[in-house]
Formats: structure tokens, C-alpha cells, sequence
């Protein structure tokens, strides 16, 4: 089942690929962005974390804590997301990708620029994938949650490029700061 806007979170804890435990909800963070990408390996969520962890200084000062998932195991995962600056969850049974309703489809190759995507990873980097674990349909998915667990806002990709960007991302929170704030204020000012 899919989430919704002012729908609670489902919440859980597990452990980064850093060995960090991570919780959602994270009362000690405004906000957490919570990307569900598809395998280790895959160009094109590499290329876009990438664009997140040149950015992730920004994205830290804004109030947002970033969780990524891959569907794949922790081993897959240390050889390509070891190094970025976020915590990355290794979920190779999809526990979490069905608890948030994350599908897979193949629409996830079909849009023209999924292509180009992985190829600027491919070229940038040289490296290319050699294994794809549970596959290369999987769809990716956002979700900005605040520190009580609720979901602010939430996207469900279409195809394996289509999430978020930072400049989405900061002003997702910034419009949700002011309504925060003034429920905050509303709670905690005298009639």
C-alpha cells in the first residue's frame, strides 16, 4: 500500500552499512529524506547520489538527515556506497520497500532518460555493474518525514530516474518549515 502526505510513517530501526543503527522516526532531526533505490550497482542510482553527496553539506544544514535503501546485500553495497557522506541500508528481502509501498515495474528502463543517466555514471566513473541483486525493475521512491514520524511529502518513481533532486528536496522542507513551526508554536503558546 502506497503512503500518502499526513500518513504516519511506518517506523523501524536498522543498521547503515556504516554499522550505524538508524531509527525512523529520528526525533533528533527536522526531517529525514528517505530514498528507495534499486540494486548496489546501478548507474543511475549512483550517478544520482552522487549529484545528493556533492550537495550533502546543503542538504545537512537545511534539517534533513538522508537514509538511502538498496535491495541488495550489505557486501554489494560496501563496494559502491561505502564512501558517500549519508547512510546507506542494505535491504536485499525488501522489508522496507513493502512497508512504504516501493514497487518494481518495467516502466523502470523504458523512459529515454534512464539511458543517459547511467551512462554519465559509466563515464564519470568507469565502472559498470556485474550484478543486479533482485533485479533491475525496481522503481525508486522519496519521502520527507519529520521528527514525529509523519510523511510531509512522498514521490514514487515512474522509472529508474525519476526522483528527486536536491533543489526538490530543499524546497519540500523549506515549505513545510513554516507550517511545523507554527503547529509547534500553536502547542506550546499560552491561550
Amino acid at each position: 500500500m502506497k503512503l500518502a502526505p499526513g500518513r504516519a510513517a511506518p517506523a523501524f530501526e536498522a543498521q547503515a552499512i556504516s554499522g550505524r543503527s538508524v531509527r525512523v522516526p529520528a526525533p533528533q532531526a527536522h526531517y529525514t529524506h528517505l530514498q528507495f533505490r534499486r540494486f548496489a550497482g546501478c548507474p543511475v542510482c549512483n550517478f544520482h547520489l552522487r549529484s545528493m553527496a556533492l550537495r550533502q553539506a546543503e542538504i545537512a544544514a537545511a534539517g534533513i538527515r538522508q537514509l538511502v535503501f538498496f535491495h541488495s546485500s550489505l557486501e554489494e553495497m560496501l563496494k559502491y556506497q561505502a564512501q558517500l557522506p549519508f547512510d546507506c541500508i542494505a535491504d536485499p528481502r525488501k522489508k522496507h520497500y513493502r512497508a512504504y509501498g516501493v514497487e518494481t515495474s518495467w516502466r523502470a528502463l523504458l523512459h529515454p532518460g534512464v539511458f543517459w543517466s547511467g551512462m554519465r555514471w559509466v563515464l564519470a566513473t568507469g565502472r559498470f555493474y556485474r550484478k543486479a541483486e533482485n533485479g533491475i525493475l525496481g522503481l525508486p521512491a522519496d519521502f520527507l518525514i519529520d521528527a514525529q514520524g509523519r510523511v510531509l511529502a512522498c514521490k514514487y518513481g515512474l522509472h529508474a530516474d525519476d526522483h528527486w533532486e536536491v533543489e526538490d528536496l530543499l524546497r519540500l522542507a523549506g515549505d513545510a518549515r513554516p507550517a511545523t513551526s507554527a503547529r509547534r508554536d500553536a502547542l506550546t503558546s499560552p491561550p
